[in-house]
């Protein structure tokens, strides 16, 4: 009966901890600020903006349009950008910067075992082309400033001019 129970008991911990970890998976995207960045694939260069954010993508399994719509809500309005008096209290949109949208699913390497990262938590190809085209297209419709991209899934080259700087990691 002891061994029953310690054995369910486990089980059940298994189940709480996986689950607490799965409530917390989230979108994520880099942004950085930038004085200028570009993405080159197989040699041309496929977008590149001046002053603004760099912003690296990665979809999870469980994103959503909704998530999406959130973040593109937030990004163009965050307050990383200095004012007259040195303080980050401008945004993108009201210095009319740029944005370079680049996808990277290697946000959600997993080192906790072994030496080669695991990727299992990222969104596969054909749910996350879809989504990070979605949000592409949903900052190009919300917003008035320039949006750059890179190449879904292919192998890039991104140059950028950091500014600060300023890099946020934000998680939905």
């Amino acid at each position: 009966m002891d061994r029953f129970l310690l054995l369910s008991l486990t089980f059940f911990l298994h189940i709480i901890r996986t689950c607490y970890q799965q409530s917390f998976t989230h979108m994520r995207i880099v942004i950085q600020r930038v004085e200028s960045a570009s993405v080159t694939v197989d040699g041309k260069k496929t977008g590149a903006i001046n002053k603004g954010l760099l912003l690296l993508v990665g979809i999870h399994e469980s994103d959503t349009k909704k998530k999406i719509d959130w973040c593109c809500r937030k990004i163009p309005k965050l307050r990383i950008f200095e004012d007259d008096e040195g303080k980050m209290n401008v945004s993108a949109k009201d210095i009319g910067g740029e944005i370079l949208v680049v996808s990277q699913f290697t946000l959600y390497g997993d080192m906790k075992k072994g030496t080669r990262p695991s990727f299992m938590e990222a969104a596969k190809p054909d749910k996350a082309e879809p989504l990070y085209d979605y949000m592409v297209d949903k900052l190009k419709s919300d917003t008035e400033l320039n949006i750059e991209t890179g190449e879904f899934g292919a192998m890039m080259d991104v140059e950028l001019v950091n500014d600060g700087p300023v890099t946020l990691v934000m998680e939905r």
